[in-house]
C-alpha cells in the first residue's frame, strides 16, 4: 500500500452531485481526514462546494488522484470505470458507490488495475454500515426465508441503470453477506414504465444451503421504503433499515407462550402476551459510518468490510436478474 501522508488521510470527491456532495461534507468534517479537493464538470456545483468547505477544485482526475489518499468516486454507475481508472493510476485508493461498476468487464479492469497499483476498493453499500445491519450480523445465524422491500418514488438520477443495479443490489448486497452460501437458481421479473431498464422487478435466489430469499423493488412508489423480514429457526426478525428500527420474535417466547396457554396463564389466541421485543438500535448515519471505515481502512492498510470480492458478487447476481428481465421483455 502507498500513502501520500503521513497524518491525516487527504480525501477527495469525484462528482460532487446529489449524493457526492455528502461525501464532500463528511470528509471536510472527520477529524482523521482532510478534504483536499474535488473534480467536478459542472462550474456552479464546483464553486458551490469549493466555497463551502473550503477546498479546491482539480481540473483533472489525474491532479485530483495526484494530491488524495483516498477519494469516493460518485458519478453515474456507466461511467464509474472511466473515472476510477485515471485516479488508480494516481495510486489514490477508492470508494466507488454501489454498483461497481455498469458491466462485469468494466468491474474486472478497476480491480485488476487497483491490485497493479496497490490499492483498496471499497464498493458503497452503505446498508452495511447502517446500524440495522449491524445487528443483523449478530443476531442472524442460519436464515432460511428472506424478504425484502426496496421502495422509492420515481426520479430521474440513477436511471441510467435498471432498478436492479439501481436499489435491489443494496439487497443483494445484505442477503449475500447474511446467507453465505453459493446461488442454485434465480428467477426474476420485471416491468419497465419510465425508463430505459426496468423500474420494478422481483427476484427469488435461491440458495446451496437451502435458503430462499425474495427481494422486490421499485422506482414508481408513492413512499420510500426499505424493510427487511428474516426468518430462521430459533427467531423472526423485522428490520427497518429507513427508520432504524424494528423487531424480534425468538422461538423461546413462542414456547413459553404456549406452556403459560396450557397452564391456562394466558387465554387461547392472546397474541399480545408473546413477547415482540423492540430491537434497541443505536441510530447514527450510514454515509459518515462508512466514509470513517474507509478513511481507517486506507490507515491501516487493511481491508475494507465491503471490499471488491462482495461488490463484484453483488454485481454478478444484480446482472444475472437484469438479463433475465430483459431476455423476458
Amino acid at each position: 500500500m502507498l500513502f501520500k501522508s503521513p497524518n491525516r488521510i487527504r480525501c477527495g470527491v469525484a462528482g460532487v452531485g446529489s449524493l457526492g456532495q455528502h461525501h464532500a461534507r463528511i470528509y471536510a468534517a472527520l477529524p482523521d481526514a482532510e478534504l483536499a479537493g474535488i473534480y467536478e464538470t459542472s462550474d456552479a456545483r464546483a464553486a458551490e462546494i469549493c466555497a463551502k468547505y473550503n477546498c479546491r477544485r482539480f481540473a483533472t482526475l489525474e491532479e485530483l488522484g495526484e494530491a488524495c489518499d483516498a477519494v469516493s468516486v460518485v458519478v453515474p454507475t456507466d461511467l464509474h470505470a472511466q473515472v476510477a481508472l485515471p485516479l488508480l493510476a494516481q495510486q489514490a485508493h477508492l470508494l466507488i458507490e454501489k454498483p461497481l461498476c455498469a458491466s462485469l468487464e468494466e468491474a474486472e479492469q478497476v480491480l485488476t488495475a487497483a491490485r497493479q497499483h496497490g490499492c483498496l476498493v471499497q464498493v458503497g453499500h452503505i446498508e452495511h454500515f447502517n446500524p440495522v445491519m449491524g445487528f443483523l450480523e449478530k443476531e442472524v445465524s442460519s436464515p432460511q426465508y428472506i424478504t425484502a422491500e426496496r421502495l422509492a418514488p420515481y426520479q430521474p438520477r440513477g436511471t441510467e441503470v435498471g432498478v436492479v443495479l439501481d436499489l435491489m443490489i443494496h439487497d443483494i448486497g445484505i442477503v449475500l453477506a447474511l446467507v453465505k452460501s453459493p446461488i442454485r437458481r434465480i428467477d426474476s421479473v420485471g416491468v419497465t414504465v419510465l425508463s430505459k431498464g426496468e423500474d420494478i422487478a422481483n427476484a427469488r435466489i435461491e440458495f446451496e444451503n437451502g435458503c430462499v430469499a425474495n427481494l422486490s423493488a421499485s422506482r414508481m412508489s408513492t413512499k420510500k421504503q426499505r424493510e427487511i423480514r428474516i426468518f430462521q429457526s430459533d427467531a423472526y426478525l423485522s428490520l427497518d433499515f429507513m427508520n432504524q428500527a424494528g423487531h424480534l420474535v425468538k422461538k423461546s417466547d413462542i414456547i413459553a407462550y404456549g406452556l403459560k396457554m396450557k397452564l391456562g396463564l394466558v387465554k387461547a389466541g392472546d397474541l399480545s402476551a408473546i413477547p415482540v421485543k423492540e430491537i434497541p438500535i443505536e441510530k447514527g448515519e450510514p454515509l459518515a459510518l462508512e466514509l470513517a471505515h474507509f478513511v481507517d481502512s486506507v490507515r491501516q492498510a487493511k481491508q475494507p468490510k465491503v471490499g471488491a470480492a462482495l461488490g463484484k458478487s453483488a454485481l454478478e447476481v444484480a446482472i444475472t436478474i437484469t438479463d433475465q428481465i430483459r431476455k423476458k421483455g
